[in-house]
């Protein structure tokens, strides 16, 4: 009978995670829905979630936020986000003027945490140097989370993009390279969950918007090994990306790097850019079990 309750409960808590899973989108109704559906689980921590909600309201954000804004952000409520606020900074985590807060230093050793813990941003320095140098172009490892793809590791020679590319910026998976072809590598009812719930906004006039359309060129990334993005995220900018496999083939990483279009055509890419991509990845690769 015992055995039986711990199956009925593992189910259960199979259920509500693939359940959260479904419903968690970008925005914060979308958050609330989410976390509602967590709530369940009884190793749950409600409050740690909305602390961690809280700070990253503060993404690409330099002028600091009220309380209002936060609680905008976020979807709490003002009363929820002031409490969590003073307690950031009493903790040394935040800091106010009275009115507006902002984030302090002392924030980054959440982030350093991750890096100094995180092997595969440490394997792959050596080898972002080495491609970057090769190609004289920027090169950047990301990793999907959610419907964004997150740089943990980059080496930069140059900016090609206005919005930049540094460790812990995230883009929109669907029109950058390297988030194509970590979709790409999606079990296919994965990938289904991600197109229900995306909204494939124009960034340039160039870029794919409708669902059919976006579903067979991931197909064709997932076929050919690669994704190439002609100015689909932004004007002027091509990006290349290649998925880095572990031994156990398990596509871990995308590798990739941007250029201006005026300096590399499509073809450029194919013959100078993919072939250090794809080597860059292989011996990366070679060091992930």
């Amino acid at each position: 009978m015992s055995q039986d309750r711990a199956i009925r409960r593992h189910r259960a808590r199979l259920e509500r995670r693939k359940h959260a899973h479904r419903i968690r989108r970008d925005g914060p109704a979308s958050e609330m829905a989410y976390e509602g559906a967590l709530v369940g689980n009884p190793d749950f921590v409600l409050s740690l979630s909305r602390g961690l909600r809280v700070i990253e309201a503060f993404e690409s954000c330099s002028k600091g936020l009220s309380v209002s804004d936060v609680s905008q952000h976020t979807g709490l409520s003002r009363a929820a986000v002031r409490r969590l606020l003073i307690t950031l900074e009493t903790l040394g985590y935040a800091e106010s003027d009275g009115h507006v807060y902002s984030l302090r230093p002392r924030i980054l050793r959440l982030g350093y945490s991750f890096l100094s813990s995180n092997s595969l941003a440490i394997l792959a320095e050596p080898i972002l140097h080495r491609v970057a140098d090769t190609l004289r172009e920027a090169v950047a490892l990301g990793v999907l989370e959610g419907g964004q793809v997150l740089y943990i590791a980059h080496h930069g020679v140059r900016r090609v993009m206005s919005v930049g590319v540094s460790v812990g910026t995230r883009l929109p998976a669907y029109c950058t390279s390297g988030g194509r072809v970590l979709l790409a590598a999606l079990a296919e009812e994965e990938f289904g969950d991600f197109l229900d719930g995306i909204t494939l906004r124009p960034r340039t006039a160039k870029t794919i918007t409708e669902k059919p359309a976006f579903a067979a060129m991931i197909e064709k990334v997932r076929l050919e090994g690669f994704a190439l993005v002609d100015e689909e995220f932004e004007p002027g900018l091509r990006s290349m990306a290649v998925p880095v496999r572990s031994r156990q083939n398990a596509v871990v990483a995308s590798l990739n790097t941007g250029v201006h279009a005026a300096q590399f055509s499509c073809v450029d890419m194919m013959d100078r850019i993919l072939p250090a991509l794809k080597e860059g990845a292989r011996l990366l690769g070679q060091q992930i079990g």
